[in-house]
């Protein structure tokens, strides 16, 4: 009798095992869309120079991923800014990155190797161009720089490449005419306060950190970047197309700005892959950057202004796969 009831007890459990299981997968069914699966594998995030925005914004992005994507090892990988992002995603030593359109554009229009890959995931926000003096300094616009020491940026940074050509649009060489101090954010500040630099170049978010930590120890101005100025540079059409009139709000840097607004030229960011890219790694990565902004946000304020209405704009690469995937799963 005893031996029958085991028997009878085992057989219970057994179809109540069976039961919970089936009621699990289709759980896991009704959770997750047909074929979805959670991704996993390593992945190479190339961001920007320490303390800039970029990076500033992949070291909180490498958390939410973590939690998101539990089953994928993340690499940051600190680097020169745009330019240089753009061939390390498009050669394979990095999976994801952040570039501006502009260089974007550029990229795509000489042929560098691997652009054909290149292909969009997020529009996130804009980059406003600052162009930083004493608040001493003569200087009062672009042209007033001929003959002085300007910060550029980098080599491989979006910087080189807006300041270059605000440079020419104000008739001066980026070369000739100006000592150009190829320098990142990173040191461009400490260069001006010990008078190594007469202005610098940059672009950035805002409030960009390193700009507002120095503007809090040493007394510093933001030149305006005038309507003429803006037309001229976007008169040389093709990636300039880009460029748009902004305005810096007042309360950008308190310090420095002193509750007056300031004119300046505007570019926005794209998050970018390469179409061999899994469409599940890029889905994942996608919702994660739309669902931790404001989380993020709190501490880096560009975050706050990637909008899902318009982050699938991401002229001029084509959308991925598996972000459409994404855009698609959360359209009303």
């Amino acid at each position: 009798m005893l031996h029958a009831l085991s028997r009878f007890g085992r057989h219970r459990t057994l179809q109540a095992g069976v039961v919970l299981t089936a009621v699990l997968g289709l759980l896991a069914w009704w959770l997750l869309p047909l074929g979805e699966r959670t991704p996993s594998g390593s992945l190479t995030f190339s961001t920007g120079v320490p303390s800039g925005v970029y990076q500033r914004y992949g070291e909180r992005l490498e958390g939410a991923l973590a939690k998101d994507m539990p089953d994928v090892s993340i690499k940051l990988l600190t680097s020169e800014g745009s330019q240089q992002n753009l061939a390390r995603v498009a050669t394979g030593e990095a999976d994801f990155t952040i570039a501006t359109a502009d260089a974007v554009a550029t990229y795509v229009r000489d042929g560098r190797p691997g652009a054909h890959l290149l292909r969009g995931c997020v529009r996130l926000y804009d980059d406003y161009v600052q162009l930083v003096v004493p608040r001493d300094s003569e200087i009062g616009s672009v042209a007033d720089l001929r003959g002085k020491r300007v910060g550029v940026g980098q080599e491989g940074s979006g910087v080189r490449l807006v300041a270059d050509r605000l440079l020419n649009a104000a008739g001066i060489h980026p070369t000739r005419d100006v000592t150009a101090v190829p320098a990142g954010i990173n040191t461009m500040p400490d260069r001006l306060v010990a008078g190594g630099l007469d202005a610098f170049f940059w672009s950035g978010g805002l409030p960009t950190g390193a700009v507002q930590e120095l503007s809090q120890r040493f007394s510093i101005k933001l030149v305006p970047l005038d309507e003429a100025l803006i037309k001229e540079l976007q008169s040389i059409g093709g990636s300039a197309r880009y460029y748009r009139s902004a305005t810096m709000p007042a309360d950008a840097y308190h310090f420095a700005q002193r509750g007056v607004s300031v004119p300046t030229v505007a570019v926005a960011n794209l998050l970018i892959t390469t179409d061999r890219t899994d469409p599940a790694m890029t889905e994942a990565f996608t919702r994660t950057v739309i669902n931790s902004r404001d989380r993020i946000g709190r501490e880096v304020h560009a975050a706050q202004l990637v909008d899902l209405r318009t982050a699938i704009y991401t002229d001029p690469l084509a959308v991925h796969e598996g972000a459409k995937r994404y855009y698609r799963s959360v359209k009303p």
